[in-house]
This record gives structure tokens, C-alpha cells and sequence, in this order.
């Protein structure tokens, strides 16, 4: 049965100078093709943007029309677009035609008026012969007649000129590259594709091109535009000028053009350059063979479920991405934006007619979601989202695992040696001495204090701290709902990346401290929003010395939706952590140290054979001692009499009788003393001066302070066991809760203890200055790592800190919320 709109489409074909048919797509195959070539329409993406070209604007010429119909024809006879899409094609030019015109005659009179607009420079005169002779038809009422084309028409369903199944949608982003006319891409679409992705894109393969969109989606190359719009945004005019002019020579435009931009108000959003490339990336891969249907169009749906977030309609896509264009060319297009969008924008058969909201079903951003989470699924991903806040470059390796190149890697082991001292015969487990939960309970307390104005005052026996110095710790309030171990873990991820990168280590290993990683941070943090806004406050009160604020890189992941945070399993296993989280005990025993070493922050751990040579030389150049009884020996000796036993036995008598006391002084004066005896009448004249309170102080602390670190020095060792390391800290927690009613009065044990026992030496006032700032540090927090004392209950002490509003904190606080 002869369609009426189609035979009415054939009639009209002989105006283009063809022989009459039923049927307008019965020219054959090659003779089609060739038609095609000689009208330079080369593939199906420039046959989509004539498509799309004859009937932009607002008036539509005759000749435009009378194109399109021969243009559809063509398309369907050289078989490429199926029957059924030129058929559609060619009813919307009937249609139009049907819309746009009186009747035949009017249709005919316009096309002849067109033709003598271009002085009948195109083809012959036989347009007028053949308009004459449908004219001849219709009057007489032969073949398919204006008033049965009218009928037809108005019977039909509107024409779906694109690929207009909910999961075919999606390539209607694509439409800015070239308009996509079918969704089983052939030879016609793109017949260099993969030519072009391995020439512009360096990718060569399917994992090269997952790991190229899932960069373009997350992070792109709109991050670094987006900081550099914020740094700007907060300087001078003067300061963006001098920004702009310390670029090199090849970013000089984009500086300039973004300064430009800053200073005009143009809204600094760009993100379009990224997303829309991604669906240009995927549609490459379908098209490469590299990607299969469902496949590119779950990746491309990613990249438009990301649009949907971002704009409304598609004029702001379009300025969206004319200005990362423009940015990416250090060329200013944003003028031609209406010349270079126009066909898009007004033709009105665009891929571009229907809303943008309508563009994705629910069910397809639902898959598309799930498979991008599978891609990003491994705890691997969350370290690289970690690292890749201060190093971006490494987002470019999300996806499928990739080898690092030897350089890096070379890299990777330089920086562990030289900045962590961590070598590959240590094993993987050494990483666990960065693992530091007692650091996040430490800055957790500080914090719920200092909201409560809780904190110790800044005037000691040793010193005030600096009002700038208070005020910076007092502002540790703003963090009482943020937990802090995401502070100490995002360094711990970056020391695991290397760790990674080096291929020193045992991947598997490595692999489950990550597991292990991202199980912790998804117990603290319900979502990479909490865990954002965690990070940037502590970043903000806590910043790191001679590095500049991560917060502006810290907000964009927080902003961007793309961003690889957003996209993370968040789902949480067994709870295992990378490393022991001490109990509270047990960390206020390790306190008992203080500055008499660096603070810990986690239990200690058997040290590999390299760290233990150097602990063993302190310990035997310090102590005189070389082997495990020995330690235990001397450990055992300092809890139970210590150095203060030599105090009360040797020179606590002379406080009862200061002439002996002075008669015994005034020997040694007088005559040569070797060191053993310069050190006592050192001591002697400390104990006739009262210096630093010798006589009237405590000295325990001394001995607990001594004991605790070497009993630390044991376990690294491997000297002790855990259960005899923990006996020890017990041990020490119960003295000092018998000698001492709170730290200050430790301190002040601990310095006297420091002060008379230390031998006699030139750098003597130095070490006791720097001795007592650090004890000012441990006993105020200011600075809040200086020291663990200002959150922590004193052993024995009734309890006196606020309850933190989280569960970052160590087993055994009774008080903590759960």
C-alpha cells in the first residue's frame, strides 16, 4: 500500500532534477552514494549537521526544504539511515512544507523565487519544466494532491527525527562534536576514531579510555581553573595582574582571559568543557570498538547524570562550555557564542528540542551510578582520592590499575627513605607507625573543651603562651562536631600511595591497610560531605608549617559533584584499623614521657632490624644497656627507687644541715675533681640553691618519665612483649596517680627531676629554656600537638573534660557518646 506522504515526497524529488518514482528511496544504493560525495556529505555526522542546518532559523527558504527532502532520500537509498529515520525525515520536510506554504502553487512560486535569488547558478532550467508539471497534477487531480497530503499528515504521529528510545537520549549531548543519527555507529560515524584517541587523547585501549572519562568526570581540567578563580577572587587587582604575569609564556592567555573573566563577572563556571567531553569520549569508544553499547552509554550517562546536576537548559550548557573552551584555547569566544551554538540552539528539527531535564530516566542514572561506583569500588580508590587532594595529578589513575612508570616509582622510594625513613626491608607493617589514633582523640578533647571554655589557662610555672598562640587553640572549638582522625589519615593515605607507588612492599598487604583505611573513615564519616567539611575545618586550625592551605582544594571536592568523594563506597566492613587504637589508660600512660621525647600517638610496635640499630645505640649510649633483661632490669629499678632514690639517699641529709652542706662544697672547690665529682658538687650546689625547686619538688616524675621511654625503646626493640609493655604502662599509671595530684605537679616533678640530675655542661640554660617551652606546650596545648597533657584526665584525677559529640576517640572514656 502506497504511503501518501511518501508518495508525495517522490513528486517532489523531480524538482531536484530526478527521474520520477514511487518511492522516494528507490535510487539505488552507490548511485545515492555518490550524490552524497558530490554534495561533499562525507558521514554521518555531516549528514546530521545539513539535516540540522536546513531548517535553522526562523524562516526556513523553500530551497532549504526541497534539500532536506532529497537529502533524507539520499541518506535512506545509500542505507545510511534505516527506511524507518528517513522515512521520518523526509514526513518532517513534508511537513514543514505542508505548514510553511498556501498550496502547491505557493510551495513552487517560493522555490522558483529562491532559485532566481541565486541567479540560476545552480543546476538548469529544469526546475521550471518540472514545478509546471506538478502543477499540471495538481489541477488535474493526479498523483498525491496538496488537500491529501494535508489529510495524511494530520492522521500521522509527530516524527522522531532522533534516536528517541530513554536510553538513546543520552547522546543528545554529543550534539556539539556532531549530532548523533543512530546509536549502532558504524564505518559512517566515525571512521578515525581510534586513530583520533590515540593522536589527541594518548589513550590506547579500553582501560586507557575508562580511566581518561572517569578523570574528565571527576576532576577534568576544570579544578585547576576553578582554584585559580578562587585564589583570584580573593586578592587585589594589583595581585591578579602580577599572578598573570608570572605565568609562562604558553599559560599567559589562559591567565590572562580568566583574570578577565574575574574581573567582568562572568559567572566562573566551566565544567561543561569536562562533562561533554566525556559523552564525546564514550561515543568515540563505542565507535573504536573499544566500548560496547551499554558500556559507553552507562560511562556517557555518568558524564549527563553530572550535567543534570549542574545547568537547566541548555543555553547555559552552551556558555558553560564555550567558556572552558575558551579558557583551554586562552582565546576568548565567548562573543561568538551565538554564531557557534546557533544551529543547536534554533534549528528546529535540533537533537536539542527537548528539555534538558527530560534527557535521562530515572532507571538509567540509577545504572549509570551503580556502574561508576563498581569502577570506583576498591578501597585503592579511596587512597587516590586522599593523595590526590594535594597531588591531582593522580586522579588521572582511577579506574582500572595501572603500573607507575619506573620514574615514579624511583620517586616513590626517595621520598620514604628520605622523608619518612621508611625502607623496603621494614615490610609494609611499618606503616603503622603513622597510624595515629591517639593524635585524633587528643584534638577531639581539645576541641569539645574548648567550645565548653574548658581549656587550661595560658599561665604556667614555666611560662605564658602568646595571646595570638591561645587564640589559635581557643579556635579548636569550631571543630567540636568534626571528628579529627581524618587530619592524621589523609597523610596516612599519601604515605600508603607511595608506599604503593614504590613496589617495594606486598601489594596485598598494602591492599588490606587500604581496606582497613576506608573502613575507618566510613565509621566516622557518613558522607564525603562530613568527611569535607572534617577535613577543611581541621586544615584550617591545624595548618601544616611552610605549606599553604588545602581548604580552597578541599571546597571544590566538597562543590563539585563529580568529584571522585562523591562517588566512593561508602559502605563499611569488619571494623579493623591499619594500626592499634590504644586505650585511654594506656595512652595517658605514654604521656608520662613528655617532652622528654616526641609525643606518641600510638602504641609502639616491634621496629624493623635498620630502626632498631638506632634505638639500640640510644639506649646503650644513654643507659649503658645491651640487652632485654638488662632494660627490664633498669625499667623495674626507676619504678621502684630511681634517681630519686639517689636524691633522698645522697643529698636530701644537707637540707638538715647546711654548714656540712657548705664545708663539703667548699672541699670540692677547692681542689681538682674528676667528672664524677664535678657532677656531685653540681648537684650539691643545686641542693644549697633549691634550684628549680630540687629540695621541695617531687622527683618521680623523673623516673617514670625515664622508664616509660625506655620501656617504648623495649617494645620497638622487641625486648618486651605486649602484654609485659602494657604490665609497665600500668605500672607507671598507678606511681604517678600516688605522687602527683594533677600535670602541672607532674611537670614540675619532671623538670626539677631534668634539672638537677642533668650533668654539667655548657648547653646547660639552653636545654633547661627549650625543656620548660615544651613543658609550657604539653601543659596548655598551644600549639595543640606539642603535647597530650591539656586532654587528658591525670592518672587518679577526678575526671574533668567534656564529652566529645563523636566516637573518634579511644576505648575506655566512660563519658563518650555512643
Amino acid at each position: 500500500m502506497v504511503d501518501v506522504v511518501d508518495a508525495w515526497w517522490a513528486q517532489q524529488l523531480v524538482l531536484c532534477d530526478w527521474a520520477f518514482m514511487p518511492d522516494p528511496l528507490m535510487l539505488p544504493e552507490e548511485a545515492a552514494g555518490e550524490r552524497l560525495s558530490a554534495l561533499e556529505v562525507t558521514d554521518r555526522g555531516e549528514l546530521a549537521w545539513r539535516l540540522v542546518e536546513l531548517r535553522a532559523g526562523v524562516e526556513v527558504s523553500a530551497s532549504s526544504l526541497l534539500a532536506g527532502l532529497e537529502l533524507s532520500a539520499l541518506a535512506g537509498a545509500a542505507g545510511w539511515l534505516s527506511r524507518d529515520q528517513a522515512q521520518q525525515w523526509g514526513r518532517s520536510h513534508c511537513r514543514a512544507i505542508y505548514e510553511h506554504f498556501l498550496d502547491l502553487d505557493h510551495w513552487l512560486q517560493a522555490l522558483c523565487a529562491d532559485r532566481s535569488q541565486d541567479g540560476w547558478l545552480i543546476g538548469d532550467g529544469g526546475l521550471l519544466e518540472s514545478c509546471q508539471a506538478l502543477s499540471r497534477i495538481e489541477a488535474e487531480h493526479e498523483g498525491v494532491t496538496w488537500e491529501l497530503l494535508g489529510e495524511a499528515l494530520g492522521k500521522a504521529s509527530p516524527e522522531g527525527l532522533w534516536p528517541d528510545a530513554d536510553e538513546q537520549h543520552i547522546w543528545r549531548l554529543r550534539a556539539g562534536f556532531s549530532p548523533v543519527l543512530t546509536t549502532a555507529p558504524s564505518e559512517l560515524d566515525w571512521p578515525d576514531a581510534m586513530v583520533w584517541l590515540r593522536d589527541v587523547w594518548q589513550v590506547n585501549g579500553h582501560d586507557d579510555l575508562v580511566r581518561a572519562i572517569l578523570w574528565l568526570c571527576s576532576q577534568g581540567d576544570r579544578q585547576a581553573w576553578d582554584i585559580d578563580a578562587a585564589r583570584l577572587m580573593q586578592v587585589s587587582a594589583e595581585e591578579r595582574l602580577a599572578w598573570c604575569e608570572g605565568l609562562g609564556p604558553r599559560e599567559r592567555n589562559y591567565g590572562r582571559l580568566l583574570r578577565q573573566y574575574v574581573e567582568q563577572g562572568e559567572p566562573l563556571e566551566w565544567a561543561a568543557w569536562d562533562w561533554l567531553r566525556a559523552v564525546d569520549l564514550a561515543w568515540a569508544g563505542l565507535c573504536a570498538g573499544w566500548l560496547d553499547d551499554e558500556e559507553s552509554r552507562l560511562l556517557a550517562t555518568h558524564a549527563g547524570d553530572l550535567v543534570l546536576r549542574r545547568y537547566s537548559d541548555w543555553s547555559a550548557l552552551a556558555r558553560s562550555w564555550q567558556r572552558g573552551r575558551s579558557l583551554f584555547e586562552g582565546l576568548d569566544r565567548l562573543p561568538l557564542l551565538a554564531q557557534d551554538w546557533q544551529l543547536l540552539m534554533t534549528s528546529r528539527v535540533s537533537p536539542w528540542r527537548m528539555p534538558l531535564n527530560g534527557l535521562l530516566d530515572a532507571d538509567g542514572i540509577e545504572a549509570s551510578r551503580q556502574y561508576i561506583r563498581q569502577w570506583r569500588g576498591d578501597a585503592r580508590h579511596w587512597v587516590l582520592a586522599l593523595a590526590a587532594v594535594r597531588e591531582p595529578e593522580l586522579a588521572t589513575r582511577q579506574g582500572p590499575m595501572v603500573d607507575v612508570a619506573e620514574s615514579r616509582a624511583i620517586e616513590a622510594r626517595k621520598y620514604l627513605a628520605e622523608s619518612l625513613d621508611l625502607h623496603a626491608d621494614e615490610g609494609a607493617g611499618a606503616l603503622v607507625r603513622y597510624w595515629l589514633p591517639a593524635q585524633a582523640h587528643h584534638l577531639n578533647q581539645l576541641a569539645a573543651d574548648a567550645s565548653h571554655r574548658a581549656l587550661p589557662p595560658p599561665n604556667t610555672p614555666f611560662g605564658s603562651v602568646p595571646r595570638n598562640d591561645i587564640a589559635a587553640r581557643d579556635s579548636l572549638a569550631s571543630a567540636t562536631r568534626h571528628s579529627a582522625t581524618i587530619h592524621m589519615a589523609e597523610k596516612y593515605a599519601f604515605y600508603l600511595l607511595m608506599s604503593m607507588d614504590s613496589g617495594q612492599f606486598d601489594a596485598e598487604q598494602l591492599q588490606q591497610m587500604a581496606v582497613s583505611l576506608k573502613d575507618v573513615l566510613c565509621r566516622f564519616y557518613s558522607s564525603a560531605r562530613r568527611l569535607l567539611d572534617a577535613w577543611d575545618t581541621w586544615d584550617g586550625l591545624l595548618p601544616e608549617p611552610d605549606q599553604p592551605s588545602l581548604s580552597l582544594e578541599i571546597r571544590w571536592h566538597l562543590d563539585d559533584p563529580g568529584s571522585l568523594f562523591h562517588w566512593l563506597d561508602w559502605s563499611s566492613g569488619a571494623w579493623q584499623e591499619p594500626g592499634e587504637r590504644p586505650c585511654l589508660t594506656h595512652f595517658t600512660a605514654l604521656s608520662l614521657v613528655g617532652p622528654l621525647n616526641s609525643a606518641a600517638w600510638s602504641m609502639p610496635h616491634v621496629e624493623s632490624e635498620r630502626e632498631g640499630s638506632s634505638i639500640l645505640d640510644w639506649v646503650d649510649s644513654h643507659y649503658g644497656l645491651h640487652s632485654a633483661a638488662e632494660l627490664i632490669d633498669f625499667v623495674n629499678f626507676l619504678l621502684e627507687a630511681g634517681d630519686r632514690q639517689e636524691y633522698q639517699i645522697n643529698y636530701a641529709p644537707y637540707t638538715l644541715n647546711h654548714a656540712r652542706l657548705n664545708s663539703e662544697i667548699a672541699t670540692l672547690e677547692s681542689g681538682e675533681c674528676n667528672e664524677e665529682e664535678r657532677n656531685h658538687l653540681a648537684r650539691l650546689t643545686r641542693v644549697r640553691d633549691n634550684t628549680d625547686g630540687c629540695n621541695e619538688v617531687d622527683l618521680c616524675a623523673w623516673d617514670l618519665a625515664q622508664a616509660i621511654d625506655l620501656a617504648i625503646a623495649g617494645r620497638q626493640l622487641g625486648w618486651l612483649s605486649a602484654e609485659d609493655f602494657q604490665s609497665m604502662l600500668e605500672r607507671g599509671y598507678h606511681l604517678a596517680s600516688q605522687h602527683y595530684a594533677g600535670w602541672q605537679d607532674y611537670a614540675q616533678g619532671l623538670y626539677a627531676g631534668f634539672s638537677f640530675f642533668m650533668g654539667e655542661t655548657e648547653e646547660r640554660e639552653s636545654f633547661l629554656a627549650s625543656f620548660q617551652q615544651a613543658l609550657v606546650g604539653w601543659l596548655t596545648a598551644a600549639p595543640p600537638l606539642a603535647g597530650s597533657w591539656a586532654s587528658l584526665d591525670y592518672p587518679g584525677a577526678r575526671p574533668r573534660h567534656w564529652a566529645p559529640l563523636h566516637i573518634d576517640t579511644l576505648p575506655g572514656d566512660g563519658r563518650t557518646l555512643h
